[in-house]
């Protein structure tokens, strides 16, 4: 890799992640992968972070390959700052999941609970994008008004048995194409069955989730509340993000930021509501220019991407890293196309 090669946006091998759930037949019409479900449900893209399984497929799971190189993105990134990244770092991950069926009730830690447990300064805020859903599709979001955390072991121990002890505890809401939610850390919640999600989240894979079964998937206590004592994990549990409010600042509304006869540009997720990423999404009739540092995945549509390097045809399932140093990018189309802007924070986020 040179430096030139960093002036032009980065396409990646294909990147399937294994999970104890299983799901991935929506890929089909997104990827034109086999219209099949298994346990490599999750496309993480432009990733820069290892997969925590119990059993590694390969050592480097999780990790993003270049395409056409022998090295990863967390290499170049490490390697090449100023081109990559303009020396800001690049503290995001961006997945596509799709899942056949509930996944366990859980929660994810705040930056103040991973530098105590997790040695890292990264938590995981995430948010979902619903690009696609099967009949019944739900999401399960907040805590019910009123539980306690005598109701929350009683679900844990309840869920040694193989059936459904948490949903019960969790606001459940229809998930529908399109909508767009924001999952501070340390809200419970879990993604119901028949929910394909594009979601950008902090670089971590910290989970607590105290529901011993996944479907037919026995989770073990690692698994489950990753090295932690069960008391410590389940305080990563806030049993005051619950009731109807919860549910109103989640759920997020795109706002029209520009609009003209070429593209219109969509906020989802902004700085304002999160330091930890921003997303937009760009409904592009003809052309539109593209900013540097951000991932890029087509969600719907057909055209060409313009760089430096060169013209590339891209498509709906496509995705891209444009570099700090790339210039003149740009995207155009004659049938129309969408896509989903990734903007990681400037710095570090500081909570």
């Amino acid at each position: 890799m040179t430096n030139s090669n960093l002036q032009s946006p980065l396409f990646f091998e294909r990147n399937r992640v294994f999970r104890v759930y299983e799901g991935g037949k929506l890929f089909h019409d997104f990827f034109g992968d086999e219209a099949v479900d298994g346990n490599l449900p999750e496309e993480w893209i432009a990733s820069k972070v290892k997969a925590l399984n119990r059993e590694m497929r390969a050592p480097d799971e999780g990790l993003s390959k270049v395409r056409g190189e022998r090295t990863t993105f967390a290499s170049l990134l490490a390697n090449y700052p100023e081109e990559m990244t303009g020396g800001n770092g690049f503290d995001m991950l961006v997945k596509i999941l799709d899942s056949a069926v509930r996944l366990p009730a859980q929660t994810h830690p705040d930056p103040d609970f991973s530098r105590k447990h997790f040695a890292s300064d990264h938590g995981k805020t995430e948010s979902w994008v619903i690009l696609a859903t099967r009949p019944g599709a739900k999401l399960f979001f907040g805590f019910k008004e009123g539980v306690t955390e005598t109701d929350l072991q009683l679900a844990v121990k309840k869920s040694e048995q193989p059936g459904d002890a948490f949903s019960g505890l969790l606001q459940e809401v229809e998930a529908k194409a399109g909508d767009v939610w924001l999952i501070p850390a340390r809200i419970a919640h879990a993604i119901g069955a028949g929910c394909l999600i594009l979601e950008v989240q902090e670089p971590t894979d910290f989970t607590i989730q105290p529901e011993r079964w996944c479907d037919r998937y026995r989770l073990s206590d690692q698994e489950m509340y990753l090295g932690l004592d069960k008391d410590v994990a389940l305080s990563c549990f806030d049993l005051q993000q619950s009731g109807p409010s919860v549910l109103t600042r989640g759920s997020k509304k795109a706002r029209i930021d520009e609009e003209n006869n070429d593209y219109r540009k969509e906020g989802l997720i902004s700085f304002k509501d999160t330091p930890c990423f921003a997303v937009n999404r760009y409904t592009v009739k003809t052309s539109c220019a593209l900013r540097n540092l951000a991932v890029y995945v087509v969600t719907s549509g057909e055209g060409k991407l313009m760089s430096s390097a060169g013209i590339s045809s891209v498509k709906k399932g496509a995705y891209f890293f444009v570099p700090f140093a790339a210039h003149g990018v740009t995207i155009h189309t004659t049938v129309g196309m969408e896509l989903i802007e990734c903007i990681p924070p400037a710095q570090p986020a500081k909570m």
